[in-house]
């Protein structure tokens, strides 16, 4: 399995209600042991979550996926991440 990093923005059409589902989302991702990592950004403006996936393209789908992102209240970039282990 390769990693990638989702970074998350909010969007002028935020809606804080998606935030509880998302948590939700993610604990999902965890119990599936595909949830490596999350957080918020110390500017409130969103965040990133680092998970492990087959493929690009499944990455994506995981990130669209996601209850902020599907609402519209976040936007999502994807990124395959060669994480060096120190």
């Amino acid at each position: 399995m390769k990693h990638y990093l989702l970074v998350t923005m909010r969007t002028s059409s935020f809606n804080k209600m998606f935030i509880q589902p998302h948590y939700e989302y993610l604990n999902k991702l965890k119990e599936s042991n595909q949830l490596e990592a999350y957080g918020p950004f110390s500017d409130g403006k969103g965040g990133a979550y680092l998970i492990k996936s087959n493929s690009l393209e499944e990455a994506i789908e995981i990130g669209q996926s996601d209850p902020l992102v599907k609402s519209g209240s976040s936007t999502v970039m994807v990124k395959e991440w060669h994480l060096k282990e120190v």
